[in-house]
């Protein structure tokens, strides 16, 4: 019913900068809050970032004044803007969408991507 799709990983040096986008598609009624994740190797998912459907951002302690998290409400898209990477950075990232669908608007569900690679690496 719904799809939540990442895009824009990859491979880039440390100080480098990527841009992440998700896209939710399908049957919906409206988009909530929508959010980064990432999960490094061995290690526990971590939240990175939060966007309102007004715009608000918040982000974790390791994103904050180098990430950028935005949102076009018009096509269901967020973006993170990346800048400054280091290695710790490397991590599957996986965008998530609190989503009501048309057939139930008022039950809200939480629908996730499948995740991109990003590697900060020389």
């Amino acid at each position: 019913q719904v799809q939540v799709v990442e895009s824009g990983g990859g491979l880039v040096q440390p100080g480098g900068s990527l841009r992440l986008s998700c896209a939710a598609s399908g049957s919906i009624f409206g988009i909530y809050p929508m959010g980064w994740y990432r999960q490094a190797p061995g290690k526990q998912r971590e939240l990175v970032a939060t966007i309102t459907s007004g715009g608000s951002a918040n982000y974790a302690d390791s994103a904050k004044g180098r990430f950028t998290n935005s949102r076009n409400n018009a096509n269901n898209t967020v973006y993170l803007q990346m800048n400054s990477l280091k290695p710790e950075d490397t991590a599957v990232y996986y965008c998530s969408a609190d989503v009501a669908i048309q057939t139930t608007p008022g039950l809200v569900y939480r629908y996730w991507g499948q995740g991109t690679r990003v590697t900060v690496s020389s």
